[in-house]
Order: C-alpha cells, then sequence, then structure tokens
C-alpha cells in the first residue's frame, strides 16, 4: 500500500519537468517591470504582477501542451 502512495506522488510530480517554473519568472518579470511605474501609481505596480502572472501561466500551457506532444 505505501509503494502505490508512493508510486503516485512520483508520477505527479515530475522533477524533469521546468514549465512551471514560467509561472514564478513570470510574477518575479512582472514585479521587476511594476517597480518602474510604481512612483507612477500603485493600480499599475499590481496590473503588471497581474500581467507577469498572466503571462507565466501561458507560458506554462503551452510548454506542458508541447512536452506532452513531444512524448507520444
Amino acid at each position: 500500500m505505501k509503494k502505490e502512495t508512493e508510486k503516485s506522488k512520483q508520477d505527479t510530480f515530475d522533477v524533469e519537468d521546468r514549465s512551471t517554473w514560467a509561472t514564478g519568472g513570470g510574477v518575479i518579470l512582472g514585479v521587476g517591470v511594476g517597480f518602474f511605474f510604481l512612483h507612477t501609481s500603485v493600480l499599475y505596480f499590481v496590473g503588471c504582477i497581474l500581467c507577469g502572472l498572466g503571462l507565466g501561466l501561458m507560458v506554462t500551457a503551452i510548454l506542458s501542451r508541447n512536452q506532452k506532444d513531444g512524448n507520444k
């Protein structure tokens, strides 16, 4: 029973899959760009963070789809 749960954890978390890093990278990019607009408006700063998050999620979806197509 214990071996089955360890196996399922390994299946859900692939160490070689780094496409999920794009989400964090997008947020960091959004924060970096947002700092340039921070003295203009706080809403621009928040908007840049959200745009970075959205960009990172789109890149993650594209990369994970390409990896699934390549593994067929």
